[in-house]
C-alpha cells in the first residue's frame, strides 16, 4: 500500500485541488471523532454527552462538519460529470448520465454492500442463536445509523446533472431558489403545522450546500469571509429567536432536531462553515505542498469511506470488550469517564485500523471503460431508478437497524414502514441497475 501511495502522490497534476482532498478526509474524521467521543455507554444502554452535559452542545458548530463533507462533494461532482462530457462529446444523456453515476457510486456503494451484508449475516447468526439484547441489541440496532449520510450523498449524485445545469444558468440564484425553499418548509411545519412537509428539507439544505460546492468550482466563492460572517449571523439569529435548538446534531427527546430532519439553522451553520474552511485555504494549500502531508492525505482519501462505515463497530467493540473484561464503565462526563477516553478512543482507532485493512480492497474503483464504449439502451432511467432503491435502501436500514430481524421490526421512512430485509434487498437491488445501466453491452 506504501508504494502504491507514493505513486498515486507522485502523478498527482500541477491543477488538482489539493485542499478538496483535505476537507475530505478532515470532515469524515470530524465525524468519526465526534461519534467516538459522544458516545456515553453504559451498562444500562447508550446515551448522548451533550445531553448529559448540556453546556458542551456549542461545540456541535465546530464538529458537525458534514456540510462541509457535501460542500466538497459538489466541487468533486461538477468537475467528473464536465470531464466525462469533454470524453464523450457525441454521447447521450442517458449514456453519459449513467456512466457518470456508476464512476461516482463505485466507491460509495462497494463498501456499503460489503458491510451491509456482513453485518446483516452477523446479526441474524446472533438473533437465530438466541442473542440480540444489552448492548449486542443497542449495536446491531445503531451500527447502521451513519448510513443516512450515504443516502444524501446517493440522491446528491443523481441530482448533480440538472442542478449544474441551473448553476450554469443561474449561478447564485440557483442556491438562492434551494435555500428559499428550504425557509418555505421551516415556514409550513413550524406556522402552519403541515405535517409530513419537513422531510423536503432532507432535499432542500443538503442540496444547497452541494450547489455551493458547484459555485467553488467556477471560482464564485470570491468572499468567503461575508459568507461565514453572514451564515454565522444568521444562525446565531435562528437559534436565538426561532423554534431551533442549539446543537447542531440530533439530541434524544427534543421536539426538534436541526439535523433529522435539516432545518434552515443548519443551513445557515452550512454556510458560516464553508466560509471558514474557505478562509483557510491559502495556508493549507502550503502545508499540502510538503511531499508527506501530501502522501498522508492521498493514504487517508483512499480508505476514508471504509473507516466511516466501520468506526462504530469499532467504538463498539471497545465497550464490549471493556464489558466483558469486567472493566468498570464510568458515569459519563464523570472525571473517571474523562480520564478514561484517550484510552477508548486509542483502542476504536486501532480496531477500525484493523477493519479498514480487512475491508479497504473494497473501495479501490474498478477499471474505467475506454471514452465512447457503447452502454445499454435507456441506461439513464435504469440508473435513476436504481439510484432511487439505493437511496431509500440504505436511509430505511439507517433507520430501522439490524435488531428485530426475525420479529418483523419496522421504522417509518417518511411515511411508510419499512424493514431490515426490505431495506437490504433495496440496496443491493438499486446497486446492481446502477452497474448494469453503466456498463457495455457486452460487459459481463
Amino acid at each position: 500500500m506504501g508504494s502504491r501511495v507514493r505513486e498515486l502522490a507522485g502523478a498527482t497534476p500541477a491543477t488538482r485541488d489539493r485542499y478538496v482532498d483535505l476537507l475530505r478526509v478532515a470532515s469524515l474524521a470530524a465525524v468519526v471523532l465526534g461519534h467516538w467521543l459522544m458516545a456515553a455507554v453504559t451498562p444500562d444502554g447508550v446515551g448522548n454527552l451533550l445531553a448529559v452535559v448540556p453546556a458542551l452542545q456549542p461545540l456541535t458548530w465546530l464538529l458537525q462538519v458534514m456540510p462541509v463533507f457535501f460542500f466538497v462533494g459538489g466541487f468533486s461532482h461538477a468537475l467528473s460529470y464536465r470531464s466525462l462530457l469533454r470524453k464523450r462529446p457525441g454521447g447521450s444523456d442517458d449514456s453519459v448520465y449513467s456512466a457518470f453515476l456508476r464512476a461516482r457510486l463505485q466507491r460509495l456503494l462497494r463498501p456499503t454492500t460489503v458491510f451491509v451484508l456482513v453485518w446483516g449475516a452477523a446479526a441474524l447468526l446472533v438473533q437465530l442463536l438466541g442473542g440480540g439484547g444489552g448492548l449486542t441489541g443497542v449495536t446491531l440496532r445503531m451500527v447502521t445509523q451513519p448510513l443516512w449520510f450515504i443516502g444524501i450523498y446517493l440522491a446528491m449524485v443523481a441530482f448533480t446533472p440538472p442542478l449544474l445545469r441551473l448553476h450554469e444558468r443561474y449561478g447564485w440564484g440557483a442556491f438562492a431558489a434551494l435555500a428559499g425553499a428550504a425557509a418555505a418548509v421551516d415556514v409550513l411545519r413550524f406556522a402552519a403545522g403541515v405535517p409530513y412537509v419537513e422531510f423536503l428539507n432532507f432535499a432542500f439544505v443538503w442540496l444547497a450546500v452541494h450547489q455551493l460546492g458547484f459555485l467553488r468550482a467556477d471560482g464564485r466563492v470570491r468572499r468567503p469571509a461575508l459568507l461565514a460572517g453572514a451564515g454565522l449571523v444568521a444562525a446565531c439569529a435562528l437559534v436565538a429567536f426561532g423554534p431551533y435548538p442549539l446543537s447542531m446534531v440530533g439530541m434524544p427527546g427534543e421536539k426538534v432536531s436541526n439535523m433529522a430532519p435539516p432545518t434552515l439553522a443548519l443551513l445557515a451553520h452550512g454556510l458560516w462553515l464553508v466560509g471558514a474552511v474557505e478562509l483557510l485555504r491559502a495556508p493549507a494549500a502550503r502545508l499540502l505542498e510538503r511531499p508527506r502531508v501530501w502522501r498522508t492525505v492521498v493514504a487517508a482519501n483512499g480508505v476514508a469511506m471504509t473507516a466511516f462505515l466501520w468506526h462504530l463497530t469499532a467504538m463498539f467493540g471497545v465497550y464490549g470488550a471493556l464489558l466483558a473484561l469486567d472493566v468498570p464503565l464510568p458515569a459519563p462526563a464523570s472525571a473517571a469517564w474523562w480520564a478514561q477516553v484517550p484510552l477508548r478512543i486509542a483502542c476504536a482507532a486501532a480496531l477500525t485500523a484493523a477493519l479498514v485493512a480487512a475491508f479497504r480492497t473494497f473501495e479501490r474503483p474498478a477499471a474505467p471503460k475506454a471514452p465512447g464504449h457503447p452502454t445499454v439502451s435507456g441506461g439513464g432511467p435504469l440508473a435513476a431508478l436504481g439510484a432511487t432503491l439505493c437511496l431509500l435502501g440504505v436511509l430505511g436500514l439507517s433507520m430501522v437497524g439490524f435488531n428485530g430481524l426475525l420479529d418483523g421490526r419496522t421504522a417509518l421512512l417518511i411515511a411508510i414502514p419499512v424493514s431490515a430485509p426490505a431495506a437490504v434487498a433495496m440496496t443491493l437491488g438499486g446497486w446492481l441497475l446502477v452497474e448494469r445501466a453503466g456498463r457495455g453491452r457486452g460487459a459481463r
